[in-house]
């Protein structure tokens, strides 16, 4: 089942990282692995070297896959926009993630910042796709500020430790139900995923782990079956948790016998 984002529709609700893996052969086999439309790219990382940076882009063009070029590594609002524009004229697209960090010890976004730059860069036309927490009233300002979609963090960027306050995303979900949610950062295992699907969330993007995994390859496939469970889940209408036991096997009309 396809959701939007921008307007595009897309059927994979997995969006895939490319840094970390042990090899591009390897990266390629986990993309392909994975079943994703939409892989994101660090311009501030690969640009380090410019010649292993050039074979590396045009690496992730020949994969004919929509590019989400992020601003990892971007401290400030003047940082976040040039990293943006570049990658809009690297990339041919303008679509872009927007992280502004503001502490490297816990990568946890600058709210204040994200927001400016968030409606610098939908000014100049970009689709944001902004990094951001499950505070409401920080989702409410991105959203006026000309972002279609939020989001917001599991846990810590690397953390592995998967929905840290599944009430505030649920929280999130109730109060934007029209908007396009994505759960980034934070998940380590698929079972994170399939429990984000079955919160509402539409959709998931990961990086660690699946790169750092024993076998990247396999991973990725466990994440794309994971969130195709999870949809499959909540679009089943599961039922609701009880404080008391409930009988599975009714005992009205049940014969007894005595001796």
């Amino acid at each position: 089942m396809s959701f939007f984002l921008y307007g595009t529709p897309v059927e994979s609700r997995l969006l895939l990282g490319t840094a970390l893996y042990p090899s591009p052969q390897i990266m390629l086999d986990a993309i392909s692995a994975s079943g994703t439309e939409i892989v994101t790219v660090s311009l501030r990382r690969e640009s380090s070297s410019e010649k292993s940076g050039q074979a590396f882009w045009n690496l992730i063009k020949d994969l004919s896959l929509k590019v989400l070029p992020n601003t990892a590594g971007c401290h400030t609002v003047k940082e976040a926009v040039n990293t943006a524009h570049m990658a809009r004229e690297l990339f041919a697209t303008d679509w872009v993630k927007l992280e502004v960090i503001r502490d490297d010890d816990t990568l946890q976004p600058d709210v204040f910042a994200l927001v400016d730059a968030a409606r610098i860069l939908s000014d100049d036309g970009f689709k944001v796709f902004p990094y951001t927490t499950d505070d409401l009233s920080v989702a409410d300002r991105l959203l006026h500020a000309g972002c279609e979609l939020l989001m917001p963090l599991g846990a810590p960027i690397g953390s592995g430790r998967g929905l840290n306050n599944p009430y505030g995303l649920r929280a999130m979900r109730a109060h934007f139900p029209d908007v396009p949610l994505i759960v980034d950062a934070g998940i380590g295992l698929p079972s994170h995923a399939c429990e984000a699907l079955e919160l509402g969330y539409d959709a998931i993007l990961l990086n660690t782990a699946v790169a750092r995994a024993g076998d990247p390859v396999v991973m990725a496939a466990a994440f794309s079956q994971a969130i195709d469970a999870g949809l499959k889940a909540r679009l089943a209408n599961p039922i609701q948790m009880r404080d008391m036991a409930a009988p599975s096997t009714p005992v009205a009309g049940t014969p007894f016998w005595s001796d």
